[in-house]
């Protein structure tokens, strides 16, 4: 069965996206992917000659930009549909949440209205979202504007623009932030193995590490509080012998997303998929549910820190298990004063999603 993926590439003024468009190529490729490119629709307007400044009101541009954008992208969708390939990577130069960080809140009111859109769905327009922080913000030597035509920002407001495009994506439940702590390779080989991670390929970068943790009295109210929260549901489904799988529906301040993942051991590496589904495939998946599983309920807050990226998943009965990434070259790393480590259980398969389902969450506890 072919399989389409839709990822976006954003990030602040001179982040590197144009190199990081080819590191793509070669690396997907290398994969078996047919690679697409949606070009940016700013820039192609703005050189065209249709900018804020020339249309009657910076409303009446984003409409016209943002209705160009879904035609490109729909259009890219429907022709990879006709081609051969069963593996096909839509890569998507900024995406429709990237143009509310030029809008007011009544400017990005009045668009939404004028394309009958709710934000929901152009988040869930995309399977991941890749931001690369600006230049400006960490290797400012290397900040330029002489690359792009459309590209007027000083280095201040490079940095500011930066940290808006990261809000106007932030509740995406697929959101990586890839940021300047290193040389530009570097920047550029994250991105690869994010990218890979995503897509279920072997990772070549980051490293996992989980473990059963206790929370301070008031974490929920006060360390918590303004991270990113998603509600999540797991239901194991019927499987071969040896493979692992569930339909996921995770909630994001009332927008619900779905998809089927898999998980199969081969000798002694692990080769983990998942894609997203629509409302009418999630509820289809349901039939294929393994009723001799429990459900599986927990809400999980994300935070980066320290170039380390945290997922705090608390189930219903109180248990609370963190998973740590760790990018290449950090083997140390400590958690806020508010987590506190009860136990490692990196390695550990009674922790592992399959088990839980099989015994009932309310079991872990127990452990």
């Amino acid at each position: 069965m072919q399989e389409i993926r839709t990822i976006v590439i954003t990030g602040g003024p001179c982040a590197g996206k144009t190199t990081a468009m080819s590191w793509i190529q070669n690396a997907c490729s290398a994969k078996g992917y047919k690679v697409l490119f949606v070009p940016e629709t700013a820039t192609e307007l703005i050189t065209g000659g249709v900018a804020p400044w020339t249309c009657g009101t910076n409303q009446e541009y984003q409409v016209v930009q943002m209705r160009l954008q879904m035609q490109k992208e729909e259009n890219f969708i429907e022709a990879a549909k006709t081609m051969p390939e069963e593996k096909i990577l839509i890569v998507c130069d900024r995406g429709e949440l990237d143009n509310k960080a030029y809008m007011n809140d009544e400017e990005y009111a009045y668009v939404l209205g004028r394309l009958d859109m709710k934000e929901d769905e152009l988040l869930q327009r995309y399977d991941a979202v890749f931001h690369l922080v600006t230049a400006a913000d960490g290797a400012e030597e290397f900040y330029t504007t002489a690359n792009n035509e459309a590209r007027i920002e000083t280095v201040s407001e490079a940095i500011a623009l930066d940290q808006k495009l990261i809000s106007c994506w932030r509740n995406h439940p697929s959101l990586c932030v890839i940021d300047n702590d290193r040389d530009f390779d570097a920047k550029m080989q994250r991105l690869i193995s994010e990218i890979y991670d995503f897509l279920g390929e072997e990772e070549t970068y980051t490293e996992r590490r989980r473990y059963l943790v206790e929370l301070s009295e008031h974490a929920f109210e006060e360390e918590l509080r303004g991270m990113q929260k998603m509600d999540i549901v797991m239901i194991a489904l019927k499987g071969e012998d040896g493979e692992e799988r569930f339909a996921h529906q995770r909630e994001i301040n009332g927008a619900y997303t779905c998809y089927r993942s898999s998980r199969k051991q081969i000798g002694e590496k692990a080769i983990s998929m998942e894609k997203r589904l629509s409302e009418n495939e999630y509820f289809n998946a349901l039939l294929e549910a393994d009723e001799t599983m429990f459900p599986i309920h927990k809400t999980r807050h994300r935070f980066s820190a320290d170039r380390c990226i945290y997922d705090i998943d608390q189930y219903e009965d109180g248990t609370v298990i963190a998973e740590v990434r760790l990018p290449q070259g950090i083997e140390n790393f400590c958690f806020p004063e508010w987590i506190t480590v009860k136990k490692d259980i990196t390695d550990d398969p009674q922790y592992e999603n399959m088990a839980i389902a099989k015994r009932g969450q309310a079991a872990v506890k127990e452990l």
